[in-house]
């Protein structure tokens, strides 16, 4: 058995593990500097730091940034969408894919797209940029029910087959739609510790 190591851009993210590990020793390196770099693309002696960091860590590597999650990957991590988005094509569309940064969208979708294959994810996009200040200013429950109430407006104008929730920081906005809506609500953090946790056991 190895040791699992996450890789964050924000320090909120370390206790959302821990909480749902409790019996689990992880080791959590945060770079808040990284996403604010990555914000205008990810340059070369970025893609060097992170793959650094990957390659470095003693055991699987779980990248918790949807923005960081290609080039992670690419150095040997396992991105935090991908379990989720692995989910959404076995659910089915039409995929509703709310997200916060601009910066994620592109990979968010991409993924998403990989995940389902052949076949089309008929996904709406939902931006939700306006709340992220919330997040910035540190104003979790405000961001939180913010985002949890525009998907829930936008559940209202179709039917879907379930909702990808592209960002681990928007997670806990599930909470509360899963008791207004019976479509499935697709979370990352949940779904990518139960692979990594696989990964570390092998």
């Amino acid at each position: 058995m190895t040791h699992p190591t996450l890789l964050h851009t924000a320090h909120v993210h370390c206790a959302t593990f821990d909480a749902l590990s409790p019996d689990r020793d992880l080791t959590h390196l945060v770079r808040v500097d990284w996403l604010e770099r990555a914000q205008t693309g990810i340059d070369e002696t970025l893609r060097q730091e992170i793959t650094a960091a990957v390659q470095a860590a003693d055991g699987p590597v779980l990248c918790t940034c949807t923005t960081l999650g290609e080039t992670a990957e690419a150095a040997g991590a396992l991105r935090i969408d991908a379990p989720m988005m692995a989910e959404a094509a076995r659910l089915g569309g039409p995929v509703l894919m709310a997200y916060c940064l601009d910066s994620t969208r592109a990979a968010s979708l991409d993924l998403l797209r990989r995940a389902f294959g052949d076949t089309d994810p008929q996904e709406q996009l939902l931006d939700l940029s306006e709340h992220w200040p919330l997040f910035i200013e540190g104003k979790i429950e405000e961001f939180t029910h913010a985002i949890a109430a525009d998907i829930h407006a936008a559940l209202k104008t179709g039917t879907f087959g379930c909702v990808v929730i592209a960002q681990a920081s928007m997670a806990g906005a599930s909470t509360p739609l899963r008791s207004l809506t019976e479509v499935p609500i697709l979370t990352s953090p949940d779904l990518a510790l139960r692979a990594l946790l696989e990964r570390a056991a092998v």
